[in-house]
């Protein structure tokens, strides 16, 4: 099948699913059935992209032209490529893990939420095939709009004050700075086309440089820099499912891919490199990492402690960005895919602990790990690709920021990534090994099993992708190197 069929279906097949959920709405089986179906055919269709290109560009679809230079159009290159594949493989694993939680857990409107679920990833992967700022931030937008439905879920006043937070904040980020980025860059450029090595060089000088890149920056509210990170602990309040969806599989990795798409495509490295417009960004990112983990080290409820682990994760990308080098920029693109990995790992075995014991507070577990072997094991092999440890796929792309930090001669930054990680090692391992070690004295476990197997056996899955990332790591290096402009 030819390349531009491939990515129409890839777009269209999980808009076939939301469509599906309405009309099979009283037909559980059928209905879930189906967007199973539509979700193996959307990996299917991305890795058919994948066979067809390699991780060469396609050429350009055009799908409406609105002024010169500023059309609606789909291209794919080597990161949106692995965006997407990520989006769409993961859609296939949260989707099984989405019915064992919906059913154990006996959540209502199941159709509505899976819906907005396939909504969500179609608007991802529109996200990675976007050919420029602006059909990017169209689909940026249907992002957020297809999400909130999912982060109210639950229809409680605590679920609707957390599903405003998220919207008044992305929406908020996104109107008055990112749009006034986007507007700004195209009166500069003349067009807001990705091109490798960017457009701005010679466009744009002097402070107005890190006061453009600083209108990107914050208004990708999705890559939750502090002080716009309040909207992601916020959402944790939706069923386990939507967390896996917005930390791993589709929004906050929209963002911090809409972060690097800018600073390769749209700013260019060496322009930020010669320029040093990014340097204030690397202070942010640092800051963000350390006091974002801080504030997980504090907390007891276990999602939210994951969800503030994000933000710190998070900005390791933009920290990548911001040393404006190619290893930085390596880093920054691996930890995408790596992070996504360890992290859904993580809130679905926080989900299955849910599930099977309503108990969401870590001071609460005590030695739950010897009834839900399962579940603890695959935390603990995400909780360690989180914090960089090998044979695991988390250590690659620390590995290489620190290697970009030492290139642009920012040491400093590799202490940083370095007390990162033992921050993460401090909240996250003692969730297991309370799990294990630990014994509460009227012994409220006794008789609790692992959670359904659609809630155990995904992230026992994905756990073994972090191990599989670790060994192949060099090749989804390879495949990246294209959008440095390095010539293989």
């Amino acid at each position: 099948m030819d390349t531009n069929t491939l990515i129409f279906l890839a777009l269209l097949l999980p808009v076939l699913a939301m469509f599906g959920n309405m009309a099979f709405a009283k037909q559980d089986n059928l209905r879930d059935g189906f967007t199973f179906v539509c979700a193996i055919l959307t990996f299917g269709a991305v890795l058919g992209v994948l066979g067809n290109l390699g991780n060469s560009t396609s050429e350009e679809i055009v799908l409406v032209e609105m002024l010169p230079g500023l059309q609606i159009a789909l291209q794919v290159e080597p990161l949106g490529l692995m965006f997407a594949l990520v989006a769409s493989g993961l859609w296939i694993v949260t989707h099984i893990y989405g019915l064992g939680y919906m059913r154990g857990n006996k959540e209502k409107h199941h159709a509505r939420f899976f819906a907005c679920f396939s909504a969500a990833i179609s608007a991802a992967i529109g996200i990675a095939f976007s050919a420029n700022l602006l059909t990017l931030f169209l689909f940026y937008e249907v992002l957020t709009v297809s999400t909130y439905p999912l982060v109210a879920h639950k229809g409680t006043p605590e679920a609707i004050r957390g599903a405003r937070t998220y919207l008044g904040v992305l929406i908020g980020t996104s109107i008055a700075l990112f749009l006034t980025a986007i507007i700004w860059t195209y009166t500069l450029a003349g067009t807001l086309d990705f091109v490798p090595g960017g457009i701005l060089q010679g466009k744009v000088e002097g402070l107005l440089v890190p006061i453009l890149l600083g209108l990107f920056a914050f208004g990708i509210g999705k890559a939750a820099l502090m002080p716009f990170h309040r909207w992601l602990p916020a959402a944790m309040v939706a069923p386990t499912p939507v967390s896996a969806l917005l930390h791993a599989v589709a929004v906050v990795k929209a963002g911090v891919f809409t972060m690097l798409k800018v600073g390769v495509y749209t700013f260019g490295i060496d322009f930020l490199a010669d320029t040093g417009a990014s340097d204030w960004l690397m202070w942010i990112a640092a800051y963000t990492i350390l006091a974002s983990s801080i504030v997980a080290y504090q907390q007891d409820n276990l999602k939210r402690r994951l969800a503030y682990s994000t933000v710190s994760q998070l900005s390791y990308v933009t920290l990548g960005l911001a040393l404006a080098t190619q290893m930085g920029v390596m880093g920054g693109a691996l930890q995408i895919a790596m992070h996504a990995m360890g992290k859904i790992t993580l809130f679905m075995c926080a989900g299955a602990i849910y599930v099977a014991t309503h108990k969401s507070n870590i001071s609460q577990m005590k030695g739950l790990g010897r009834s839900m072997p399962f579940t603890y094991f695959a935390f603990l092999i995400g909780a360690l690709s989180i914090i960089g440890l090998p044979p695991l796929g988390g250590s690659w792309s620390k590995w290489l920021l620190m290697v970009g930090a030492a290139d642009a001669d920012h040491k400093i930054m590799i202490g940083v990534l370095m007390a990162s990680s033992l921050l993460s090692l401090s909240y996250l391992l003692p969730v297991v090994a309370q799990g294990f070690f630990s014994t509460s004295p009227d012994n409220p476990y006794n008789g609790v099993k692992e959670a359904p197997a659609f809630c155990y056996i995904p992230p026992v899955f994905t756990a073994i992708g972090c191990v599989i990332l670790f060994l192949y790591a060099g090749t989804l290096v390879e495949f990246l190197t294209p959008m440095l402009g390095v010539p293989q």
